[in-house]
């Protein structure tokens, strides 16, 4: 009976795998014949798009396979075809497009990571990325790069995959294919490259920016010197040849016409997907449409925050950047950094990060607060407080090391020196349920808890909206719409979008967004000193013109975000892993950043007021009792309230002698 039994479970089991088998066989086969009846993929695109500043300055271009500097195989250096080969793709001539020992083992890390950070491309992979995708590290990116990838190995040879590879890889500075390496890196063609040449240039792609000749050439020489060990090793090259190429003084020119363009992949990344909703298109096809694009870049303000971020984030490569800059009365994004470098991370981390904002949330709480009966001068009591609660839980904020007031401060000395107690009393007074709706008003959605430490900033945000959210202070309160497009002409030079500049909608009261203008200039007035320093006191010195802002600071996080009537910047700084910050220089670098940009920008802007809206009157304001200052106060502001609002009576703490 036994017996009987397990051999009709063994026959059972035999049936099942077989049917598996069959049916696995069978979807595998409708998966091929699904692709073969596809057809072979394109390896020419119809036309570039091309990208345009706002001064109509040509700024970047979509480089695919019709370059003018494509070379065939055979007239390709064969060393640089070697190299390349050895450096990213041993086994190219063997696998069918993928090399499953090396994706098993990246995929292993992945898995264990829970990111895409560790790839395992061949050849096939990345030329079909090139091609048809774009560079984000994303499960779907990887699923669509084989699918192309199996179509490629189906309908072309070796030959014409690797030709199409070294004709559209990127080796930094707007700089596509080797041919167009060689004559940009040094001005030559391909074929005339040394061994010490082209041992260089293999080595840029893998991280162009990192290991540009031009910009760190120290980086581009340790680079080649690992290769040419590596050809060593593998019996590609002789000791000797090494050590001469070693040896060997290179001369690195740059004849590139368009050398911005390498700055801006994160912003074309922007532009992309606006077009994909202008023209409901797949962005595949719009980079090959041949479209020209008008785009709302300002070259020199892209220069001023590049430069600035690459000065103060170091050379420490995890310590990253997400900056903004955006004309807040049309909109217009002027300037964006997404990240140190775009090749390496093109993870837009001024757009797609969510981040914890700290302090810089606080202004938007003050506009509530100023919407409730608030003003310039309420004063609050800012001493060591445990706020208990009726469920028997209690909460107890402290200031920044301790330091306290212990005793009462107005609303603009605790903005500018970022006192947390009056904070937090302010958020209960009004209520953190109030304040997360304030935030919708700013256009800051999402999933915030309504809790008393709201308003120290736990709620995680991207760059790009508290931008917009402090470029509506900027612009008196109307609604703020970032964009990056202009006009968009079709390739037959027709104008196929404009965008229409409406009148925006009035969204914030203009007399309390005004005070709240005034008071976030207090971040620069050290006169505002006392139990603590305002927090714009490391940079005061570098400002000449009249900003408002506010800086915010997690142990993680560290922000800067400010503005004047003409341009808002925003500015994070920090690790993506969320590793706590340690240095001063990294929890100052978001002040630097934005000090820098901010200054030179406005080189060819003027620094205007905020104008005040009728029914505002100012007065002097001893900013630590919000009593009406006398000329023996210690301390006076100019300070602006709703008329009927203001201070009615004098200080008298200090009587004169």
């Amino acid at each position: 009976m036994n017996h009987n039994r397990k051999r009709k479970i063994r026959t059972k089991i035999y049936q099942i795998l077989v049917i598996g088998l069959i049916a696995f066989s069978l979807v595998i086969g409708a998966l091929f014949l699904f692709i073969f009846s596809l057809g072979p993929p394109p390896l020419t695109a119809d036309q570039n798009t091309i990208y345009y500043g706002a001064n109509g300055e040509k700024i970047g271009e979509e480089r695919g396979v019709e370059n003018r500097y494509w070379v065939p195989l055979d007239e390709m250096n064969e060393m640089v075809v070697n190299a390349t080969i050895e450096l990213e793709d041993q086994h190219f001539h063997e696998h069918s497009g993928f090399d499953y020992k090396r994706i098993s083992a990246a995929l292993l890390n992945n898995i264990r990571s829970g990111s895409l950070q560790q790839g395992a491309s061949t050849i096939t992979q990345q030329y079909a990325r090139n091609l048809y995708l774009s560079q984000d590290k994303t499960w779907s990116r990887k699923l669509k790069e084989a699918f192309y990838a199996i179509r490629l190995e189906l309908f072309y040879d070796k030959e014409t995959i690797l030709e199409g590879y070294l004709n559209t890889i990127y080796y930094g500075h707007g700089v596509y294919g080797i041919e167009a390496a060689s004559q940009f890196y040094f001005d030559k063609a391909n074929e005339e490259l040394s061994l010490a040449e082209s041992a260089l240039l293999v080595g840029v792609p893998n991280r162009p920016n990192h290991y540009s000749p031009i910009n760190h050439f120290d980086h581009a020489k340790q680079r080649q010197q690992l290769l040419l060990r590596l050809l060593v090793d593998r019996n590609v090259i002789e000791q000797e040849d090494a050590l001469r190429a070693e040896q060997e003084v290179l001369t690195v020119t740059a004849n590139n016409p368009n050398e911005q363009t390498s700055q801006i992949g994160y912003f074309r990344d922007v532009v992309l997907t606006e077009m994909e909703k202008i023209l409901e298109k797949d962005h595949t096809q719009i980079r090959r449409d041949g479209y020209h694009v008008y785009t709302t870049l300002d070259t020199d303000d892209q220069i001023y925050l590049a430069d600035a971020v690459e000065k103060h984030t170091g050379v420490e490569e995890t310590f990253q950047a997400g900056a903004m800059a955006v004309n807040p009365n049309t909109g217009a994004i002027t300037a964006l950094v997404g990240g140190k470098d775009y090749q390496q991370s093109p993870f837009n981390r001024a757009v797609q990060a969510q981040r914890m904002v700290g302090s810089t949330i606080k202004p938007l709480l003050y506009y509530n607060a100023l919407e409730s009966g608030y003003t310039a001068a309420t004063t609050l009591v800012s001493q060591p407080t445990t706020f208990a609660f009726a469920d028997g839980s209690n909460y107890r904020p402290r200031n920044f090391n301790n330091y306290y007031a212990d005793d009462q401060v107005t609303l603009a000395q605790a903005l500018a020196v970022s006192d947390n107690i009056y904070a937090v009393k302010t958020n209960l007074f009004l209520t953190p349920d109030r304040f997360v709706s304030t935030l919708g008003k700013f256009g800051i959605t999402g999933e915030f808890d309504a809790v008393p430490a709201l308003a120290l900033g736990t709620a995680s945000v991207s760059v790009q909206e508290m931008v917009v959210a402090y470029g509506m202070l900027a612009n008196g309160g109307k609604e703020l719409e970032p964009y990056a497009i202009e006009t968009i002409v079709d390739k037959d030079g027709n104008v196929i979008y404009e965008r229409d500049q409406q009148k925006p909608e009035q969204v914030l009261d203009p007399q309390q967004t005004f005070i709240l203008n005034q008071l976030m200039t207090g971040m620069f007035d050290v006169n505002l000193n006392s139990y603590m320093t305002v927090t714009g006191a490391p940079i005061v010195d570098q400002l000449s013109g009249h900003y408002a802002g506010k800086s915010g600071t997690t142990s993680s996080d560290n922000w800067m975000i400010g503005y004047s009537p003409e341009l808002v910047m925003g500015v994070w700084v920090g690790y993506d892993d969320n590793r706590t910050l340690t240095k001063t220089s990294e929890k100052q670098a978001s002040r630097a950043i934005w000090a820098d940009f901010i200054e030179k920008a406005h080189q060819s802007r003027s620094v205007g007021v905020f104008k005040a809206p009728s029914g505002i009157v100012a007065a002097y304001v001893n900013p630590m009792n919000g009593k009406l200052s006398t000329p023996y106060c210690p301390t006076s502001r100019l300070m602006y309230f709703v008329e009927g609002t203001e201070p009615r009576q004098y200080c008298k703490d200090h009587p004169g002698e």
